[in-house]
C-alpha cells in the first residue's frame, strides 16, 4: 500500500515537473523576444522569481532593465506596478497613507488608501535615488510580505516580488542601498553592455515602424505551483556541502586566510538559504530536477557579492568581491 502511495507521487510530480519545464521554457523565449543579448540576466532573474525571491538590477542607464522587469510582468501574467524613485519620494508614496473621511451623518474615520506596493510585482525603478529611509519602506514588505501603515497590518498580495533597478554609484544622486536591505534581496544581477551582434539586432528590430511584443505564457497561480515545486526538488548531501563551504568560507575568521584576510565582513544563514533555493530554480529553468555544483558555482557570486564587504586594504590593492567568491568556487569539487 504504502509503494503504491510513493509511486502515485512520483508520478504527479513527475507531470508537474513536466508541465512546469515546458512553461519555463515558453517564458524564457517570450522574453528574449524583446530582451536581446543579456541570456545570462534573464536567466538570473528567473532563477530569483522562481525561487520566491527579489532581485537587484545593477546598470548603467539604457540597458533594458526597465524594460526587462515590465517583460517579466507581462509573461508571467503578474499584476506589476511601478514607482520611479526620486530624491523627494516619501516612504507613504510607496506604502499608502491613511485619508480622513467624513460621513454623512459627519462621522469622521480613517481610511487606508493603500500604495503601489500592492502588487504582484513591483518595479523600484532606480531605487538607489531615494533617500535611505524611502529606500528603507521596502525592508517589511520584502522580508515579511505585508506593511504596518498607523499600527494596522496590511497583508500584500501573492506572489509578491520586488525587481530593483540601480544605477551605478558612481553616477550623480545616488545613495548606497543600507546593508539591511540589500540582505533582503536573494540576487544581484549585474547588467552589462550587448555585444556587437545584439547590439546590431536591438538596431534593426527596435527602430522600425513594428513593435515585437512579449506574450503571456504563465499566470500567478503557475508561477506559485512552481516555486512551489523548486523547494520539492531534491538537494544531494555534495550540493549541500558545496553551498555550506562556499557561503562559510566567505567569512571573516573562516577559510582560506590568503582570502578571508581581505573579507571585512561576510554573508549570513540568509545568502545559504538564498543560493540553496536558486540552485535548485537553476536546475529546474537548465531542465532538470536537481542541482548540480555547477549550478553552485554559476550562481554564487550573484547570490553572495551584495552581501559582502572587502577591507580598505583589499580595495586599495585592487581586489573584488566578485573575484574573492570565484577564487572560492573554483575550489568546489
Amino acid at each position: 500500500m504504502a509503494e503504491a502511495i510513493t509511486a502515485s507521487f512520483e508520478a504527479a510530480m513527475a507531470r508537474t515537473a513536466e508541465t512546469a519545464l515546458e512553461r519555463i521554457a515558453a517564458a524564457r523565449v517570450s522574453i528574449e523576444t524583446v530582451i536581446f543579448g543579456q541570456t545570462e540576466v534573464v536567466e538570473q532573474s528567473l532563477v530569483t522569481l522562481l525561487s520566491g525571491g527579489h532581485g537587484l538590477l545593477v546598470g548603467v542607464p539604457g540597458l533594458a532593465k526597465t524594460k526587462l522587469v515590465e517583460t517579466l510582468g507581462t509573461v508571467l501574467g503578474l499584476n506589476a506596478r511601478r514607482v520611479q524613485f526620486t530624491p523627494d519620494l516619501m516612504p507613504a508614496d510607496i506604502l499608502g497613507s491613511e485619508v480622513l473621511e467624513e460621513a454623512a451623518d459627519r462621522r469622521r474615520s480613517f481610511r487606508f488608501v493603500q500604495g503601489p506596493i500592492f502588487a504582484q510585482l513591483l518595479m523600484a525603478d532606480e531605487i538607489n535615488r531615494a533617500s535611505p529611509r524611502t529606500q528603507s519602506a521596502l525592508l517589511q514588505a520584502m522580508q515579511e510580505y505585508h506593511v504596518s501603515v498607523a499600527g494596522e497590518r496590511h497583508d500584500l498580495p501573492q506572489p509578491f516580488h520586488v525587481l530593483a533597478t540601480q544605477n551605478p554609484l558612481e553616477q550623480e544622486g545616488t545613495y548606497p542601498l543600507p546593508e539591511a536591505q540589500l540582505d533582503r534581496f536573494l540576487m544581484q544581477i549585474d547588467v552589462v553592455y550587448p555585444d556587437r551582434a545584439a547590439e546590431r539586432r536591438i538596431l534593426i528590430e527596435t527602430t522600425g515602424d513594428t513593435k515585437t511584443e512579449a506574450k503571456r505564457v504563465m499566470n500567478a497561480e503557475e508561477l506559485m505551483a512552481t516555486q512551489r515545486l523548486v523547494r520539492r526538488l531534491p538537494v544531494g548531501e555534495s550540493i549541500v556541502e558545496a553551498i555550506l563551504d562556499v557561503v562559510r568560507s566567505a567569512r571573516p575568521g573562516e577559510g582560506d586566510p590568503a582570502i578571508n584576510k581581505h573579507i571585512a565582513w561576510g554573508p549570513g544563514p540568509r545568502a545559504a538559504q538564498a543560493l540553496m533555493l536558486a540552485t535548485r530554480a537553476r536546475a529546474l529553468l537548465g531542465g532538470r530536477l536537481s542541482p548540480s555544483i555547477d549550478d553552485v558555482a554559476a550562481l554564487a557570486v550573484p547570490v553572495l557579492k551584495h552581501r559582502m564587504a572587502l577591507t580598505f586594504a583589499a580595495r586599495a590593492e585592487g581586489e573584488t568581491v566578485s573575484d574573492l567568491v570565484t577564487r572560492l568556487t573554483g575550489r568546489l569539487g
